[in-house]
């Protein structure tokens, strides 16, 4: 397949429309009300919490309450002025300049009455813990200020909102506020510095990889600069870059954050057939997504195509993701795109993805490696460039009881295994396991003894991705699948 035929007919290349957004129960605004006035109605703990959110982002909080909470008094207290306490129940002319409009109601009438109120003097209303006379709803917040996250469920699921905050929170941290406080300071220093598109985004890219690793330092801003300068000279060169992404088996959450960065960072993105949809969504949406599909078996882009193709990419300055499924350095053919890239004196780099052997072991509960049954691990193809087995394979090495043998790509040389292990010495009832699709939609299982294999495969099949685990430590896999019963299952032999 030459390059000229890589294009959106031939190679099914995605995305070329703008994807459009989906349906919003919310709609995720970012509303400024410093200096501006906010109404609190009710003195209760809950309404205490709503008029710190709102003190805090700088609003003017007058709170109606004839008795306040103990620690709503003590909030109001410590609030240097935020807060102006009205000894008395809201009213009709309590709206009068207000912004928004926060209500505890203690029933349902109330509630009506002070929708119905706010709503008549034009003023944004949320009663708390009653979503049928909300405007807004406050969502659970991951605080970085000037970085702010919310999480909205639209007040179906407060818990599942307070729960993704929690996740969150362990993925961003705290050093991103003293970032988001520098990007404010030098915006318009890298509005000068840089033309708009390319050269700013390069910057603000190289300035997102540093906030999520330390604390910004004196020297943080000229270092940046220097960067993105000497990589805006490469580009006039007309050089750009490379970046080989492991996209792990196919469960998007399966990505290590480096990953995703790169996503977002890309300009074009060169993805294979195994490549899921959930992982693509992740990239940064103006990204060029073209499929590259390589699978056993089934027509394919060839690798000298592939490789002309970054090339091609990278001497026009663009950063071209090489996004593959599993590893890019187990049978990845990575070696052989870097060393095309190198020789041109294209800058590349790996971000490892999870291997679809690791993926597997850790599906099954199987340690790969348990001291009990196995010293060792390898890592094995079970088919040559030419399709067929590799005539150097180790047989002698690979029937050590002592070792736990994964096979790639073994669907169609799944007997010749067999044969050729047998003739080696390995035990014909050692435990062999197949799985199809692992972390993927439609994983299926079968484990049985090695003599079984060739039945193995053909209950399976290869449509999908096939690895053949074999070895002791899949003993108990076969115990738990007789136990339990399930699907794929072959009894023969046992």
């Amino acid at each position: 397949m030459s390059i000229r035929s890589l294009q959106p007919n031939d190679a099914r290349r995605v995305n070329e429309k703008r994807e459009r957004v989906g349906p919003l129960a919310t709609l995720p605004v970012f509303y400024k009300l410093h200096g501006r006035k906010a109404l609190i109605a009710g003195g209760t703990e809950a309404a205490a919490w709503k008029a710190e959110l709102l003190a805090a982002a700088g609003a003017e909080v007058h709170v109606f309450a004839e008795e306040l909470d103990p620690g709503f008094s003590d909030l109001i207290a410590d609030g240097a002025g935020a807060y102006v306490w009205h000894r008395q129940p809201w009213a009709c002319d309590s709206f009068k300049g207000m912004q928004v409009a926060i209500c505890d109601a203690a029933t349902d009438g109330e509630a009506r009455a002070f929708h119905c109120t706010a709503r008549a003097a034009g003023v944004a209303v949320n009663v708390i813990d009653k979503p049928a006379f909300c405007e807004f709803q406050f969502g659970s917040i991951v605080n970085r200020s000037p970085s702010v996250i919310a999480i909205s469920t639209d007040g179906a699921a407060p818990i599942l909102g307070q729960a993704i905050r929690r996740r969150i929170e362990t993925m961003v941290p705290p050093s991103v506020a003293a970032w988001a406080k520098l990007a404010q300071t030098i915006r318009a220093a890298v509005n000068e510095r840089f033309a708009p598109g390319g050269e700013r985004r390069v910057f603000w890219e190289a300035f997102v990889d540093h906030a999520f690793a330390a604390q910004p330092t004196a020297t943080t801003v000229r270092e940046l600069f220097a960067g993105t300068a000497a990589l805006k000279r490469k580009r006039a060169l007309g050089t750009g870059r490379v970046t080989l992404v492991g996209a792990g088996p196919g469960d998007a959450e399966l990505l290590t954050l480096k990953a995703v960065r790169a996503l977002q960072a890309a300009d074009v993105i060169l993805f294979d057939d195994l490549v899921s949809g959930d992982v693509l969504e992740l990239a940064r949406r103006e990204a060029r997504r073209m499929l590259v599909g390589k699978r056993g078996g089934r027509d394919s882009c060839r690798q000298e195509d592939i490789n002309d193709m970054m090339v091609k990419l990278a001497r026009a300055g663009k950063h071209v993701v090489r996004l593959k499924g599993g590893d890019p350095m187990i049978f990845g053919r990575a070696g052989e795109e870097i060393a095309r890239l190198e020789a041109e004196g294209i800058p590349v780099c790996v971000v490892p993805g999870i291997t679809s052997a690791l993926a597997m072991a850790a599906e099954l509960g199987v340690s790969l490696t348990h001291r009990d049954h196995a010293q060792s691990v390898r890592f094995a193809t079970g088919h040559s460039r030419h399709g067929e087995m590799p005539a150097e394979m180790d047989w002698a090495g690979i029937a050590d009881p002592r070792t736990t043998t994964i096979f790639y790509m073994a669907g169609r040389t799944a007997t010749e295994i067999s044969v050729r292990l047998a003739a080696a010495g390995m035990d014909p009832g050692t435990p062999v396991v197949i799985s199809k699709a692992v972390s993927r939609e439609g994983f299926e299982l079968w484990s049985g003894p090695l003599r079984s294999l060739p039945e193995g495969i053909a209950i399976t099949g290869y449509d999908e991705p096939v690895l053949i685990g074999i070895g002791p430590v899949f003993a108990a896999v076969a115990a738990r699948q007789f136990d339990q019963t399930p699907r794929a299952v072959s009894a023969a032999g046992q």
